[in-house]
């Protein structure tokens, strides 16, 4: 059924964007009609993102990967921009009208998203799948996007032969008996401190599942009242078994 969904999708995005693009050919828009296909073109990307994930986690479950050798830091910088088309669109559209990537860091911290990945690591390479771990990353920082108040940080690092993404946002936290719940497909926490955090339950319970089959760990990190940091802890190297 995800396959037989695809097509349908993909027609009704180049509809979109033809409508947009070829005004010249099907005439021009008013403000309000291109600010409502910009917006239901969005949502309509939103959902081949859904589908994509649903497949992504069942080729995962079924032991299919693509080993390939990538830097992660810019997987993640790929990873973060999808996210804010998707979660952010304002900051988005500013974002990547820079050409320079320091400076358009520079202008995410000013809208509280923090990036930290240091000169050293933007060279480090790792053998993995990367169509999954920027599955992973992208979902994480969608979910901080989501439910931050007003910061949301970023972090690249390595432990020995492991690479490490924390994600963290200031939402309402997530209390600790809570934490396994949020991992679980199609559950959604509720009467308590994060009642916000609504969703199908596929985001995290997914990115889960991905991080385990590529051979790493994803833990919550999470108090009421104190934001939420979701660690995800990935071999650099992916294991021929």
């Amino acid at each position: 059924m995800v396959h037989e969904l695809k097509d349908p999708i993909a027609i009704i995005e180049t509809g979109l964007r033809t409508l947009l693009e070829r005004q010249d050919k099907f005439g021009a828009l008013s403000t309000r009609q291109e600010n409502t296909l910009k917006r239901t073109l969005r949502n309509s990307k939103k959902a081949r993102e859904l589908l994509h994930n649903m497949l992504e986690i069942g080729r995962a479950e079924a032991g299919c990967f693509l080993g390939e050798r990538f830097r992660p830091a810019k997987s993640i910088l790929q990873a973060l921009e999808d996210a804010l088309e998707s979660n952010a669109w304002g900051v988005f559209e500013k974002y990547v009208g820079y050409h320079n990537t320091p400076e358009a860091l520079e202008y995410l911290k000013t809208r509280g998203i923090v990036v930290d990945i240091s000169p050293q690591m933007n060279d480090l390479e790792m053998f993995q799948d990367e169509v999954k771990f920027r599955q992973i990353v992208g979902n994480l920082m969608k979910n901080a996007l989501h439910h931050r108040q007003q910061r949301v940080e970023v972090r690249l690092e390595r432990d020995g032969n492991d690479l490490v993404v924390a994600v963290g946002d200031d939402g309402p936290g997530i209390e600790p008996e809570h934490h396994e719940m949020v991992f679980q497909r199609y559950a959604q926490v509720k009467e308590c401190a994060i009642v916000s955090r609504k969703g199908h339950g596929l985001g995290l319970a997914g990115a889960n599942i991905i991080s385990r089959c590529l051979g790493g760990k994803l833990k919550l990190e999470s108090e009421k009242g104190k934001g939420a940091t979701f660690r995800l802890t990935i071999p650099l190297s992916l294991d021929s078994e």
